[in-house]
């Protein structure tokens, strides 16, 4: 059964002409689980943070490739930010408006106020496709980059 969360996500996308493959699999909270369901995806798989800075007054999304390991003190420098860590959940919910687990480059749809700094990882752009989370860690959307990017611009977050 699709959620309304993603319901949201789908419409957005069938708005901009942006044609995706969905992959439904059980709720997955880390990229180890969710490593178990990669088969017959193609593309990068998606590694998605939610950090703040020190005063907790600014918001980013890192989006890298899973395999990579998020070094939050060159993160830190790159955003000119002292100190970055991980935001709670009730500020996860509040800027992306997803729970943990479901982290995902589609919850800017609900960052209105376009709050959160986006951080890309240019390794995912070498490849043709790429995969998120639909706002629910109990599927996966395959998207190529380029629909990838034309979704960014749609939200018009600023991008690291």
């Amino acid at each position: 059964m699709i959620s309304e969360e993603e319901k949201k996500v789908l419409s957005l996308l069938e708005k901009l002409n942006i044609a995706y493959t969905r992959h439904e699999h059980p709720p997955v909270y880390t990229v180890e689980e969710a490593r178990r369901y990669y088969g017959g995806m193609k593309g990068a798989q998606c590694k998605n943070l939610f950090l703040r800075n020190g005063k907790g007054n600014r918001h980013y999304l890192v989006i890298l490739e899973d395999s990579k390991r998020a070094d939050l003190k060159q993160l830190a420098e790159k955003a000119g930010e002292s100190k970055l860590g991980f935001a709670s959940p009730k500020r996860l919910l509040k800027y992306l408006g997803v729970e943990p687990g479901s982290v995902s480059a589609f919850g800017l749809i609900n960052d209105l106020e376009k709050e959160v700094v986006v951080v890309l990882d240019k390794d995912l752009l070498k490849d043709e496709w790429i995969n998120f989370h639909p706002n629910v860690n109990t599927a996966t959307l395959t998207i190529s980059v380029d629909d990838f990017m034309r979704f960014l611009e749609h939200c018009g977050n600023r991008i690291l």
